[in-house]
């Protein structure tokens, strides 16, 4: 009795048989089954209540620690040096979480930033906790 079935044999079917099953028509995957496009749709409306949500994004240049009586000492022209060196990227915090690094540029007469360096997805999640 001859096996057409490679399960029924244990053995791995022939690479054409596998090649000619990949390119047959099969039903179209890139289409939802019907009512999980409108699953879809509704999960993106959902979603749409938080664009409108406030953020407070700040750029740092560096830090220092300073004492009391250096704060109360200061005034117009007074320097405070920073931990970061000229020229090192800025950072970019989103409600006090680091999001990216970047460098200022003029946007007009005002100050901006360019990114140059986005913190992935995972490194923000792990930070979280």
């Amino acid at each position: 009795m001859e096996a057409n079935n490679p399960s029924d044999t244990g053995a791995r079917p022939d690479p054409e048989e596998l090649r000619e099953l990949l390119e047959e028509d099969g039903p179209e995957l890139s289409q939802p089954p019907s009512g999980a496009a409108s699953k879809v749709e509704e999960e993106d409306r959902s979603l749409d209540f938080l664009y409108d949500v406030p953020l407070q994004v700040s750029v740092e240049l560096g830090r220092s620690k300073i004492l009391l009586r250096d704060l109360l000492k200061m005034g117009e022209g007074y320097v405070i040096e920073l931990n970061k060196l000229a020229g090192d990227p800025l950072d970019l915090y989103v409600n006090s979480r680091l999001i990216a690094r970047g460098e200022a540029v003029m946007v007009g007469d005002k100050f901006g930033i360019r990114l140059t360096d986005v913190v992935s997805t995972s490194d923000r999640i792990e930070k979280l906790g």
